[in-house]
């Protein structure tokens, strides 16, 4: 290895000109001796507890939109999703979408519902397509459009980062072997950090990989220059000042009115403090205990706050538990006479209106109280129309929901609709067999228009589809032409973007004949995955041949480095085996469950993938016992 060649400079000048670049971590460097196990692990708890804080703060602000949003009308509620779809980066808006979405078919549901109570009890009212939910469908589409290219443009941007972070290992790796002054070499050394740290984040797959690459070129260029005892001086008294002031920022916090907002600031001081070195080894824990002293501080108010929101959230559950403890018992009441009934029916409005006042639940009970509600409010519905049917002429009750029938098929005989128009007249074919008789003087005439309706959109139907078969045989065609290319085609030239390609062009192919659509799709799930395996059969080749360079870097650091690696190695595969174990036993159960097919495909395709991560990590065992 070629020396790098120092100037008469005093060793003063050297740390003029350097001292900006030395913005590394010493700990894993010069001062491994400094970082105590009681400091990191304390460091460990405390980003554990914001973890947890973190998931607290998601939870308060949905539960902040979510009271914003109450009280609103469809309408409104449109709106709102219009001026956050047109005026706000789609990246910040999930929350108070996902918000609106479910405060929208709330109202959408309720509005429904009364529709088809006042149908069934004989008023005269037609079903017509709603506006406001093919409005709200279209400006969701609009939301998540934007939200699938911001997405996409986030997983370009990082493969375009992992690029350009290879490119400065590569370079930090060139500055050990380079005969060039030291003033020269640190300039250089203070560049790549640089770039380094405005690269950005790179796909998750490659994130431990590179993160350990770069760190163990550091460490060797570290180890090859030999920082001399008043550099690292020099560089822990400048970590020492900007750690202190650190500590102070957190101190202030304490006091910040807006406790939410001091959280978020305390964290962003958390990644500052990681980013800065060590200090000498008798101030570290002292120093340590001071921030997290301020930290807890701001911690524990964080978590007050939110405390006390979920005794008002609690308090709202509460409430809305009694009232459908009320409605339920309203529902099995027995009561025998009209007054009876329009007195409860009013005590329930009463209580619907109340509820609709009340705030939000806790998130874990929101949902499972609302369709308590609902099915209260169902039931007693249920028990007055059948009060009522016994009351009333039931044949004159039959032939209105027959009537009503009627016209609904009436509206779809012209729709073009074919799947969502047969299953509506399937289901209204179905509730028509539900209904009773009615009087023979209607009962002939009011089959006949309803089946009338019916015949002619089943006839438009099978003309329609009876042009399509030839178009059929045609994209069987293109299908086997498009699979025949696939098993011709260089997957490890074209990679991940040749294998999207086809999926493209194969979903840009219509529909095929019925009775061979099983048989084709399985071919092209076969070829797909065949191209997938080798795509990453290619990648794995690429992990490990980067994992060798590792390995001869680690075998020149010393045996202990590599003792040390080969046994994190070792440790993984153990937890792996545990996890593949665990997975495995846990599908036992699943096939014993109904409907459980997609969880023990999920559950399998995790244990394949853990057991390619066992085998690509024995394979880096051997590589470094030489096998």
């Amino acid at each position: 290895m070629t020396a790098i060649k120092t100037t008469e400079a005093s060793v003063q000048e050297v740390v003029s000109n350097a001292e900006d670049a030395l913005k590394v971590n010493l700990e894993q460097v010069e001062c491994q001796d400094a970082v105590t196990p009681e400091a990191e692990s304390a460091e460990e708890e405390l980003q554990c507890d914001d973890v947890a804080a973190e998931a607290d703060d998601a939870e308060a602000q949905d539960a902040v939109i979510r009271s914003k949003l109450a009280g609103k009308s469809k309408a409104e509620l449109l709106d709102y999703l219009v001026e956050l779809v047109s005026e706000n980066q789609v990246q910040n808006i999930r929350h108070e979408v996902e918000a609106v979405k479910v405060a929208f078919y709330k109202l959408h549901r309720a509005d429904m519902d009364l529709l088809y109570k006042q149908i069934e009890e004989g008023a005269d009212v037609e079903l017509e397509q709603n506006p406001d939910e093919a409005r709200f469908k279209e400006l969701y589409k609009i939301y998540r459009d934007k939200r699938d290219e911001y997405v996409a443009d986030v997983e370009r941007q990082k493969e375009e980062n992992y690029k350009a972070k290879l490119e400065i290992i590569k370079e930090l790796k060139s500055l050990v072997s380079g005969e060039e002054t030291l003033n020269n070499t640190f300039v250089r050394f203070r560049e790549l950090q640089s770039r380094w740290k405005a690269a950005g984040q790179v796909p998750q797959k490659y994130v431990n990989d590179v993160w350990e690459t770069y760190n163990l070129h550091v460490e060797n260029f570290y180890d090859f220059v030999h920082i001399n005892k008043e550099l690292r001086d020099l560089d822990w008294k400048k970590n020492l000042e900007a750690k202190s002031a650190l500590c102070e920022q957190a101190e202030r916090l304490a006091t910040e009115p807006q406790v939410v907002e001091a959280f978020h600031k305390l964290q962003k001081l958390h990644e500052e403090w990681r980013d800065i070195g060590p200090v000498a080894g008798d101030q570290k824990e002292a120093l340590w205990a001071r921030f997290k002293a301020a930290s807890s501080v701001v911690n524990r108010r964080h978590q007050e706050y939110f405390e006390g929101l979920k005794s008002v959230q609690m308090d709202n559950y509460e409430r809305k538990s009694a009232i459908c403890e009320e409605i339920e018992k309203m529902g099995d009441a027995s009561l025998t006479s009209h007054k009876a009934w329009n007195k409860a029916s009013e005590r329930l409005l009463e209580l619907q209106k109340e509820w609709r006042t009340i705030g939000f639940a806790p998130k874990r009970e929101n949902t499972k109280v609302y369709e308590r509600f609902r099915a209260a409010c169902d039931k007693f519905f249920e028990q007055k129309r059948a009060f009522y049917s016994e009351v009333k002429e039931g044949m004159d009750a039959n032939l209105r929901l027959k009537e009503a029938l009627c016209e609904a098929a009436e509206a779809l005989q012209e729709s073009e609709e074919w799947k969502e128009a047969t299953d509506k007249l399937l289901a209204l074919q179905a509730e028509w067999k539900t209904v009773g008789a009615v009087s023979r003087r209607y009962a002939d005439v009011v089959w006949k228009r309803f089946r009338a309706a019916c015949d002619k959109f089943f006839e438009r139907k099978a003309e329609h589809f009876a042009s399509k078969e030839s178009q059929y045989e045609e994209n069987l065609r293109r299908k086997n032409e498009l699979l025949a290319e696939m098993a011709e085609a260089d997957i490890k030239a074209g990679g991940y973007d040749m294998i999207k390609e086809f999926q493209r062009r194969w979903s840009e192919v219509g529909f095929v004949p019925i009775k061979h659509k099983n048989e084709l799709q399985k071919r092209y799930k076969e070829a797909v995955d065949r191209l997938f395996g080798v795509v990453r059969g290619a990648d794995r080749e690429n992990a490990l041949n980067r994992f060798k360079e590792r390995v001869t870097s680690l075998k020149a650091g010393g045996d202990k480095r590599l003792r040390s690696e080969r046994e994190k190695l070792y440790n993984r595969v153990r937890q792996l085996e545990q996890e593949v174990s665990t997975l495995e036993n846990n599908i036992g159960f699943f096939s014993r469950s109904k409907g459980a097919e997609s969880i023990i495909a999920e559950v399998e395709e995790k244990i394949a993938k853990a057991k390619r991560e066992i085998a690509d990590t024995i394979a880096k065992v051997k590589l470094i016992d030489g096998e």
